[in-house]
């Protein structure tokens, strides 16, 4: 079993900046790739962006120069920077470890881009 727990969400003006972070515990061993997803407003949530147990990253078209994913083995955490946002942007994202199981959800972090 994976634990995730996600921070960092909030209300941000567009343009400006969020640093999400996901803090990881439990079976870390088990975890071939983290990645954020997020899900707006009557929609379906999507992949943000990906990164593998070697480092590779990859992310949605949407946020493709805007956002870096980013991980700290050190402090078993899992980083999202966010620059540019954009209204677009707002959503609820989540946190997941793709695994040898089922996988793992966090529970969400708001994230709201407005004037």
């Amino acid at each position: 079993q994976v634990q995730l727990v996600e921070s960092g969400g909030g209300l941000v003006q567009p343009g400006g900046s969020l640093r999400l972070s996901c803090a990881v515990s439990g079976s870390i061993r088990s975890i071939y790739f983290m990645a954020w997803y997020r899900q707006g407003p009557g929609k379906q949530r999507e992949m943000v962006a990906v990164i593998t147990s070697g480092g590779s990253t990859n992310y949605a078209d949407s946020v493709k120069g805007r956002f870096t994913i980013s991980r700290d083995n050190a402090k078993n955490t899992v980083c999202l920077q966010m620059n540019s946002l954009k209204p677009e942007d707002t959503a609820v994202y989540y946190c997941y470890a793709g695994t040898n199981g089922n996988g793992s959800w966090g529970q969400g972090t708001q994230v709201t881009v407005s004037s």
